[in-house]
């Protein structure tokens, strides 16, 4: 089967199984990889050692053991961390030195999807602007690859006991107190990732669909999407818990419902968390992305904090942590990382972190969000259909030329009582909003829906 070239995205591989990415693609992936990250090294492939995990994709065993063996055609010696989740292979790489790590996931896709994440050295990923295209090129290059001699190795590793202790020195496990917490694994690796740590704490657990199962017999491992969250709101209702926490497939993310059943937007983790780590580290520079609420740079600043506006995106976020020293950064999609774990996302930190605030402040999360919800209005994101997007973007900047204009990640506006951000999506024909106004919930609504019409025009 020819590769699809369509599958290389702007941070990971991602494609059908069978119709995009079958055993053979993986194979060439493997191959391309290890030659990219040898390239990025300066050293030959039989010089590399490169991590492996999977998540609980149904394909994921025979796809995993392709991409080992195009790695150790090329040369490299593979640590095979087994079925994990995805930021437990950044823990290899990072805690064993290892020169990048590929992990066999579509993270939140439905069922029929099968991809790769990509890491070099640092567990940092690879990216369109910075690597992905040249594993595409190559495992696009027509014929199989050179094969080394001698083959790499193939080593498996079980590195869950230190993965936990190191998650759980982020916190002060004594400072944690009882509470009822609703748990969605959607059937993805937050279960054996996650569990085995909560375990450990004073918390009553109320866990559903906590077993790994590529089928996702209940739902999509999506929690961003309104209906994946419709099961844990109304759990938490029910049970009357304190908190409930969702998890993507392959764990990395994880999301939040309040008390009252109520979803809890990124930006506001964000900063909550950011809270939480000046705690620890007073004077933190902390990063925040583009789409953030302005409740992220003003708590930051409350707390003592340095607060640094970002580019979306995994590579750019870690890239720019490891420049400024920052302790943490955090994105409105979920994505929150840690300088102090290798700067990579993680979905089983923050769940430490605001369950750490939660007891330390003695309030219900509905009360800490209270004061933010009351002050800052923001859109959530809204997509539109641009084709030409470039077009747009600069009408929008003319249209709004009296306020504070920024071209860091899309189009920025700034005034004193609201803002915007308007950018293009990766990959697909979109220009994505995000608004927030400081004055009402009707003003965000009335600002909204005006740019809403200029885009759409």
């Amino acid at each position: 089967m020819a590769i699809d070239p369509g599958i290389f995205k702007a941070y990971d591989v991602r494609g059908l199984y069978g119709e995009q990415i079958d055993a053979g693609a993986a194979r060439r992936i493997g191959h391309a990889f290890a030659e990219v990250i040898g390239e990025l090294e300066g050293k030959p492939a039989h010089e590399l050692r490169l991590g492996l995990g999977r998540d609980m994709r149904l394909t994921a065993p025979e796809l995993a053991a392709k991409y080992a063996e195009g790695m150790q055609d090329a040369g490299a010696d593979v640590i095979d961390v087994g079925q994990v989740g995805t930021e437990m292979l950044y823990f290899a790489v990072g805690s064993r030195d290892l020169d990048g790590g590929l992990m066999c996931t579509a993270s939140h896709n439905p069922k029929a999807y099968t991809g790769a994440k990509m890491v070099k050295r640092g567990a940092i990923a690879l990216s369109g602007d910075a690597g992905i295209g040249d594993v595409r090129d190559k495992a696009l290059a027509p014929g199989p690859g050179p094969q080394a001699d001698p083959l790499g190795t193939h080593e498996h590793l079980d590195i869950a006991e230190e993965f936990r202790a190191a998650a759980l020195a982020f916190v002060d496990p004594g400072a944690i107190t009882k509470r009822k917490v609703v748990l969605d694994g959607g059937n993805g690796m937050a279960g054996p990732m996650v569990g085995p740590i909560l375990d450990t704490l004073p918390i009553e657990q109320v866990a559903t669909y906590w077993t790994p199962d590529g089928n996702f017999p209940d739902h999509e491992p999506n929690p961003l999407l309104p209906e994946n969250r419709t099961f844990i709101i109304k759990k938490v209702l029910s049970e009357g818990a304190e908190l409930g926490i969702a998890w993507d497939g392959d764990a990395d993310r994880c999301f939040f419902i309040d008390d009252t059943g109520e979803f809890v937007d990124g930006d506001f983790l964000t900063a909550l968390m950011a809270e939480a780590v000046l705690e620890k580290e007073p004077g933190a520079s902390i990063l925040y992305d583009v789409r953030a609420s302005r409740a992220v740079p003003d708590i930051v600043a409350a707390a003592g904090g340095t607060a640094h506006v970002n580019r979306v995106g995994h590579a750019f976020f870690k890239t720019r942590m490891r420049e400024e020293g920052a302790a943490y950064g955090g994105e409105v999609s979920g994505h929150y990382y840690f300088r102090d774990f290798y700067c990579a996302d993680s979905g089983t930190i923050p769940a430490l972190l605001i369950l750490e605030l939660l007891s330390k402040k003695g309030k219900r999360l509905s009360e800490l969000l209270a004061p933010l919800r009351a002050k800052y209005f923001i859109s959530g994101e809204i997509n539109s259909e641009v084709v030409d997007q470039e077009a747009k973007m600069k009408e929008i900047e003319a249209a709004y030329s009296d306020g504070g204009i920024s071209w860091l990640d899309g189009v920025s506006i700034d005034y004193e009582d609201w803002h915007m951000n308007v950018r293009p999506s990766n990959t697909e024909p979109l220009l994505r909003l995000n608004l927030e106004s400081l004055v009402s919930a009707e003003d965000m609504e009335r600002r909204r829906d005006e740019v809403l019409a200029l885009i759409r025009a």
